[in-house]
Formats: C-alpha cells, sequence, structure tokens
C-alpha cells in the first residue's frame, strides 16, 4: 500500500471511532498492534498496550472513562508505511464529571493495510486535573486552547 492508501485507511479509523464503532475501528488493528502512549498516575486507559486484544481494551477503558465533546482533526501527514495524525479534543471526565482540552499527536505505522503501532501523545497533565478531583494543587481543568 502506498501512502495515500494508509492514510485513507488511518482516516476511515477515525471516522469509525467517531461514530462508536470501535469493534469496526480494531478491523484496522493488526494481530500484533502497539498503542503507545505516557504513563499519567490517575488516567485509567494511560501506558502502553501490546497486541489487538489489549488495543481494544485501550479503547474501552477510554471509553469507559471519559467521553469526547469535541474530537477535531486539524491535520494529517502520510509518507511511505507512516501516518501522523494532528488534533485537538475536549473530553469529559465521567467520574469526576471535569472536562478538559488537549493537543494530541497520534503517529501510525502501517503494515498489510492495518496499523501495527500508535505512538500518542496527549496533554498528560490536563488529564490528570480532570481525572483527580482530591487533588487541590492540581484543580481547575484545562483551560481552552489558545489559537
Amino acid at each position: 500500500m502506498d501512502a495515500q492508501d494508509n492514510k485513507r485507511l488511518v482516516m476511515e479509523g477515525y471516522r469509525l471511532f467517531q461514530s462508536g464503532d470501535i469493534p469496526g475501528m480494531m478491523a484496522y488493528a493488526h494481530d500484533d498492534a502497539a498503542w503507545i502512549a505516557p504513563d499519567a498516575e490517575a488516567v485509567p486507559f494511560a501506558g502502553s498496550f501490546h497486541g489487538k486484544a489489549e488495543v481494544g481494551r485501550f479503547f474501552s477503558e477510554l471509553l469507559k472513562a471519559m467521553q469526547p465533546t469535541r474530537f477535531v482533526i486539524k491535520d494529517v501527514i502520510a509518507e511511505n508505511d507512516k501516518v501522523v495524525v494532528l488534533g485537538e479534543a475536549m473530553w469529559m471526565v465521567r467520574s469526576t464529571g471535569r472536562s478538559y482540552d488537549s493537543q494530541w499527536v497520534h503517529a501510525f505505522t502501517m503494515r498489510d493495510g492495518k496499523f501495527i503501532r500508535v505512538e500518542s501523545l496527549y496533554d498528560t497533565a490536563a488529564a490528570e486535573r480532570a481525572f483527580r478531583p482530591d487533588r487541590p494543587d492540581l484543580a481547575a481543568a484545562a483551560t481552552s486552547l489558545r489559537h
């Protein structure tokens, strides 16, 4: 597959995610897929997940813990087997009712028409503040993104 085919597959995966079709989206995950993200103590889905079943568990944990109230793809760059997606989102944490904004980057590595690795970067400090109502030192949810 060429870069444009990979880009199209990644964008279809986002479309399925945004429509709530996680099983459909997971059809685009390679059996050996890995989701690599920073650790964050209070965020239940933080860290890395290896294997298709574990990546599916990541999405289950994410959507059990939070609800996207805004999810915007800002740019998509594709070259060879890589697709890099930049975006921003607002999430509402179900357990605390707090919302936070976060810019994010997902760097996909594709193999055989599926993603084999995703490196995810996002504002872990904002997520921690939204998940930790018991921490006055983290009190306010993240402020709105400034452009």
